[in-house]
């Protein structure tokens, strides 16, 4: 498992994030003013210097629901609300479109480009805003710094430890599926045709050599795919063409998008059994997500009444659907924590693991379908956050 994953998924998947809640907003006909604060905001508090300085630490990844509520905090970051369906959707582009990009990569080492292609779109999302700009610029050069000088040996272990983090992920996207790149069970389909990567050659002969290293004798054969030469490389600097389409934007022309979840992963999710052995990763895990989650400085909205929701389906009722027939495994609640000086460390971990394991946090908020604050008659409660950056 690489330590240098991290900063690739959260960049990676903050990318596609955005490119959904830019064409929903579009579709929503939400105002330009709003959208465009909407996306400021998230921006701002995605690239927050000190929330990049933990992330760019060498680190193991993060559990998927733990990685969940990062991005579950990150999209509340604005004016905008999610209710819990469109943020599971919402979650489930992300995850299988770049598990997609992941395992199309012709190079372990493109990964990087895939990630400046994200970048780059982000980079267009603020170009007018030049203190987020900046901001954004100097991701770039944190990127640059890191991973240009790894081996690719290096990158193949990147790639290893993000396949392993989505490998039980089965989502079926309707985009996918229409473009046949994805089966009905949810896995993708693997080309056997096109360029090959950048410094290898198409397939279709074999040559032998002698013990001395000279070349003794050619044999041809016919390949099962159809490929072509190589295309040129990627530009790894922060400007430049990066050649490789993973990572654009595919939102960009308006198509509707479903997420279903196929027969497999649904039998599965309904026969996973919660394990009850402790985990003695959990409590440190959650410290870590603490310090990580403790850099995002969302900022309240000013006037509470420019919130407007977004909806990830095409009616309330299909969202309504979708939160009820989603197995209880694959979705998340918000729960409800003492917060009072006395008990804020005890009552923080009990209420985020389960049998050892870490529980997600998920937050609600005043004017959606579910609570702002967590109330009960017999002590005084609080918002989540306040447990979480207050220990």
């Amino acid at each position: 498992m690489s330590s240098k994953t991290l900063p690739l998924l959260f960049i990676n998947l903050g990318g596609e994030m955005l490119y959904i809640l830019d064409q929903r907003l579009r579709a929503q006909n939400i105002p330009c003013d709003k959208a465009k604060k909407v996306m400021n905001d998230i921006i701002t508090t995605m690239f927050n210097k000190k929330f990049l300085d933990e992330l760019f630490k060498p680190q193991e990844l993060y559990s998927k629901k733990a990685l969940r509520t990062v991005f579950d905090r990150l999209a509340h970051a604005s004016i905008m609300r999610l209710n819990q369906a469109s943020m599971d959707k919402l979650y489930d582009l992300m995850t299988m479109a770049f598990k997609y990009q992941v395992l199309l990569c012709p190079r372990p080492k493109d990964i990087l480009l895939v990630s400046f292609n994200h970048m780059d779109a982000i980079r267009d999302f603020v170009r007018d805003t030049p203190s987020i700009l900046s901001q954004v610029d100097e991701t770039y050069r944190q990127l640059i710094e890191m991973y240009t000088p790894l081996s690719g040996g290096e990158f193949q272990l990147i790639r290893q430890t993000l396949l392993i983090f989505f490998q039980d992920m089965h989502i079926r996207v309707s985009i996918f599926l229409k473009d046949k790149v994805q089966n009905s069970n949810g896995r993708f389909v693997l080309p056997t045709s096109g360029p090959v990567p950048f410094g290898t050659q198409i397939p279709g002969l074999i040559r032998m050599f002698s013990c001395s290293g000279d070349e003794v004798k050619r044999v041809q054969f016919r390949s099962a795919g159809n490929y072509s030469s190589a295309l040129r490389e990627g530009s790894f600097e922060m400007y430049g063409e990066r050649v490789i389409k993973l990572g654009t934007n595919m939102y960009s022309v308006s198509r509707p998008v479903e997420t279903h979840m196929s027969g497999a992963s649904k039998n599965s999710a309904q026969h996973t059994k919660v394990s009850t052995a402790p985990n003695p990763l959990a409590k440190e895990e959650l410290n870590l997500l603490a310090r990580l989650m403790g850099g995002l400085e969302v900022r309240k909205p000013a006037n509470p009444d420019s919130r407007f929701r977004v909806n990830l389906f095409a009616t309330d009722e299909e969202e309504e659907e979708a939160l009820i027939s989603r197995p209880d495994e694959l979705s998340y609640e918000v729960i409800n924590i003492q917060a009072t000086k006395q008990c804020r460390v005890s009552a923080l971990l009990k209420a985020t693991t389960t049998g050892g394991e870490f529980r997600p946090v998920t937050y609600g908020y005043k004017g959606s379908n579910s609570n702002h604050y967590a109330t009960s008659n017999s002590c005084e409660y609080a918002h989540i956050e306040e447990i979480l950056f207050g220990l």
